[in-house]
């Protein structure tokens, strides 16, 4: 039995938007995996042609997506991550809004693709909760949101 080695991009999407408002623009995002996916699909035919997306169509998913942090968990076979990360690299803009994606961790594994997504869920939150000035005691809508999002990342199978 042959077992597939895949890698495992943890993507954050950074809007960029005229007012600088980074938390109303994160949370009012119509992005989903879906979109990104045709994204992808779209930068490495324009950049790789059917030679590239012929070599990771077969393995990339887009197995997870958080619209209010923007990060997503993006599965490709390992022998090809390369050619997915450069297409991730080269998307400008995603459904007509412009994005900056940047790579925050690549894994070899689901489960550290996932440690990697509740840990950078917590960072992203902290840096939401400083830019709204709240106290650190405070109880807000982000803490039910950070329970809900580590129990689905953590039941992500591959």
């Amino acid at each position: 039995m042959v077992r597939f080695k895949n890698r495992w991009l943890l993507v954050e999407f950074i809007p960029i938007s005229q007012a600088q408002s980074s938390i109303t623009t994160a949370v009012t995002s119509n992005l989903d995996g879906k979109l990104i996916w045709g994204a992808l699909r779209q930068s490495i035919l324009t950049n790789f042609g059917d030679t590239g997306w012929g070599a990771v169509a077969s393995s990339l998913t887009v197995k997870y997506y958080s619209p209010t942090t923007n990060t997503a968990i993006i599965r490709v076979s390992r022998d090809h991550h390369k050619i997915a990360w450069a297409g991730l690299a080269m998307i400008t803009t995603i459904d007509g809004t412009r994005y900056i994606p940047n790579v925050v961790h690549l894994s070899g594994t689901i489960k550290h693709a996932q440690l990697s997504a509740i840990q950078h869920n917590r960072v992203v939150v902290a840096r939401y909760r400083a830019l709204a000035k709240t106290p650190s005691g405070y109880q807000d809508s982000y803490d039910t949101f950070l329970e809900k999002s580590t129990l689905e990342i953590q039941a992500l199978q591959d």
